[in-house]
């Protein structure tokens, strides 16, 4: 599966932002679709998840009730909407798709830059 990153960019805190996540190539309803985040100096770290057949979103403590990850089925397309973003939330976002049969992230899309300013 292939996986196109969008929708980064500079915002101020409080502010929201929706990432888009395209994907295309295999069957997508045998994977599960996820947001990744690596900040400067930092590892990267699981944002949230959505298994493309059932649903069943998951989310990082850090980021739960402000952040929804969502799918279009349609466009096969995953969204990551960021509400209430804060300064800890800047980071280089990525897309990354697993087999739900897996526990790994093999497929991986570009990042895309999102800043959050004071």
């Amino acid at each position: 599966v292939q996986l196109q990153a969008s929708g980064g960019g500079l915002v101020q805190a409080g502010d929201s932002l929706r990432l888009s996540c395209a994907a295309s190539g295999r069957t997508i309803s045998s994977y599960s679709l996820g947001w990744f985040r690596q900040a400067p100096g930092k590892e990267r770290e699981f944002v949230a998840s959505i298994n493309w057949r059932v649903g069943n979103p998951r989310y990082a403590d850090s980021v739960r009730g402000r952040f929804t990850i969502s799918r279009d089925n349609a466009k096969n397309t995953v969204y990551l909407q960021m509400n209430s973003l804060k300064l800890e939330d800047t980071a280089v976002y990525y897309c990354a798709g697993r087999l739900v049969s897996s526990v790994r992230y093999d497929y991986w899309g570009q990042g895309t830059q999102v800043t959050v300013s004071s």
